[in-house]
């Protein structure tokens, strides 16, 4: 690091970044206010999922015994057709969410298979949605743990550091340039003194 000048060019210099700094820690701050927020909604979402999820496989298992000891081959019933997930954008950071989920039932006899068949697939339809949207709040809480990780480092250092850091410095140079003004007050007492002593 440059050692520090001790002059008024650079007082005025620390003084405008000191300003500016501190302009910096506000926004910041409601920058990782909002994140925060943001995080702590996405956690909600993905625990009342996965709570959802675990419901369902729940239900699947005391209402639908027969599913367990059944042969019959349920997974070509039910495809999922389209998944489109979107962007949001939150301060500067690409959120996603689920925008669109299909499925393709394709066509099966009722009279073959048992009638339970239907809500079995109902209950996968849902099982499947819930799979989707889970995997994007964790993807979605990834992203804002880095960003939240990110703006906190950000925010220390402006506030841990560069502003201490910068106060000092204005400091060392307010105490430096006082007393170099009270060094030439006094050589110029000297000075005046030594003149007067010579003329008598």
């Amino acid at each position: 690091m440059a050692k520090l000048a001790l002059n008024k060019t650079t007082l005025n210099r620390e003084g405008g970044r000191l300003k500016a700094f501190r302009q910096f820690v506000p926004a910041l701050d409601l920058k990782r206010k909002q994140l925060l927020a943001a995080r702590q909604e996405t956690q909600q979402l993905l625990q009342t999922n996965q709570k959802k999820l675990q419901d369902l496989h729940l239900c699947v298992s005391e209402k639908l015994p027969m599913l367990a000891g059944a042969e019959i081959e349920l997974s070509q019933l039910l495809q999922v057709q389209k998944v489109e997930v979107k962007y949001s954008n939150l301060v500067g950071l690409e959120l996603p969410e689920l925008a669109e989920f299909n499925v393709e039932l394709s066509q099966y006899s009722r009279l073959v298979l048992p009638h339970w068949v239907d809500t079995v697939l109902l209950l996968q339809e849902q099982a499947l949605k819930l799979e989707v949207e889970i995997r994007v709040y964790q993807q979605r809480l990834q992203i804002l743990e880095a960003g939240l990780q990110k703006t906190t480092q950000r925010l220390n250092l402006f506030d841990k550091v560069l502003i201490p850091q910068t106060e000092k410095n204005i400091r060392k140079i307010r105490i430096a340039l006082s007393d170099a003004e009270r060094a030439g007050v006094v050589r110029a007492k000297i000075a005046k003194n030594k003149r007067r002593r010579l003329q008598l």
